[in-house]
């Protein structure tokens, strides 16, 4: 058998066991019909809401022992809870908390004047903004007070208090609140594929070595073709596997974009640009192989599969690092400081840390094709040189052998 038939034939066995895997074809369809759901959430919870609510607003109770206070709060309050019904009630803390518990209302404030007030709220969320409105709301009703005690006339004050500021944002370079959110899936996509994958590597490595038909299969078939077949089968099934998935929520969103047209963080993911898109491809594939790599060659190396763990540690704490230090960037917003710098351009963080970068800033032309170049060149050396300790590590039993050894080894030509 050539070369040629050898890598096609280790290609199609190994693509062939992932896609026989029950496990690996029962995780994509779930996740599938997860995303499915997650998609047309909106749709089916407004059919929901919309069957089960007998009201059409939400109502929010207003009150205060002063008449003119409460008008003056009425008029604001339906300006900046558009989605609230104001109704007026009397001043009777008993009587709001009663209608809150039973569901007649689903808030109120009382107002013990403009600087002080009670909120009502039968469960409070941690995302309830209500109180901070009416904190801005109470503070221009002083202010307009104040203002007409100095004798300036209520529709003056009130005209000062509504000149409006408005702004334009350029940004010359890239918009980091606009690209935050898919830089983030990719980097924890990239992540989640590396350890999943990485490690079935390792283990259908340490498994078929378990069997001893390696030995006889490794002295007839060219260890780089093994080695290069194996791993581009896991990196094609999982490419197929994030395909299915991701395209079954593009396609999902587009039948459902009116639904989320007010949610900008799910809107801004699927609107990636197509220069974006590619160079996370690139990242992303470059950055499985060489990875993908580097736990074939360890899983080569161990005789017991619960040795596995130990043995590949030291390769996920590298990359758990580097994830750590992409992260910590991508939060802080400062992707250009000198650790993410250096990082652009080793292929073991680049290719998180520069995709990072290039989402996030503005990054020279000239960086971005060394990093490739660099990450590319890298994944070539690292099949190549997994390829041997392949070899090597195969035919070795017992104790797993240090990595000074396995390397004189390799150098001595076993």
């Amino acid at each position: 058998m050539n070369s040629k038939n050898q890598f096609k034939t280790i290609f199609r066995f190994e693509l062939g066991n992932y896609f026989k895997n029950k496990v690996f074809v029962g995780t994509t369809i779930v996740l599938m019909i997860l995303l499915s759901v997650i998609m047309f959430f909106p749709k089916i919870s407004g059919l929901v809401k919309g069957s089960s609510d007998d009201r059409e607003q939400k109502i929010l109770l207003l009150s205060s022992e002063d008449p003119t206070l409460t008008q003056m709060a009425q008029t604001a309050f339906e300006k900046a809870f558009p989605d609230y019904q104001i109704t007026i009630t009397d001043p009777d803390a008993a009587d709001i908390r009663s209608k809150i518990n039973d569901g007649t209302a689903d808030c109120g404030f009382l107002l013990q004047d403009a600087q002080n007030y009670t909120y009502f709220v039968k469960n409070l969320s941690m995302y309830d903004a209500n109180p901070e409105i009416a904190d801005q709301i109470l503070r221009g009703i002083s202010e307009i007070k104040a203002m007409t005690e100095a004798g300036l006339s209520p529709e003056r004050a009130g005209s000062i208090l509504a000149t409006e500021v408005s702004h334009t944002v350029e940004a010359t370079g890239k918009d980091q609140s606009q690209n935050f959110f898919y830089t983030y899936i990719m980097i924890f996509a990239l992540y989640m594929v590396i350890l999943l994958y990485g490690q079935m590597v390792s283990t259908s490595v340490a498994t078929e070595k378990s069997s001893r038909a390696m030995e006889l299969l490794v002295t007839s078939a060219d260890p780089v073709k093994m080695m290069f077949g194996k791993v581009l089968a896991a990196c094609l099934a999982g490419l197929v596997q994030l395909l299915c998935v991701f395209g079954t929520a593009f396609l999902l969103f587009n039948l459902t974009r009116d639904d989320w047209a007010d949610n900008q963080i799910v809107t801004s993911i699927f609107d990636i640009p197509l220069h974006l898109l590619l160079f996370m491809l690139i990242f992303f594939i470059l950055g499985f192989l060489i990875y993908a790599f580097l736990y074939g060659a360890v899983g080569s190396t161990v005789s017991k599969l619960e040795d596995i763990n130990t043995a590949i540690m030291p390769i996920t704490f590298l990359f758990i690092i580097a994830f750590i230090v992409v992260m910590t960037a991508l939060g802080s917003g400062e992707v250009d400081n000198l650790p993410m710098m250096v990082c652009s351009f080793i292929p073991f963080t680049s290719p998180m840390a520069m995709f990072t970068r290039i989402a996030m800033s503005t990054v020279p032309s000239w960086q971005i094709t060394i990093s490739i170049a660099i990450l590319a060149v890298s994944v070539c050396g690292t099949g190549v040189l997994a390829a041997r300790i392949y070899r090597v590590g195969v035919l070795l039993y017992g104790t797993t052998p240090k990595p000074a050894e396995v390397l004189r080894m390799i150098w001595k030509g076993r």
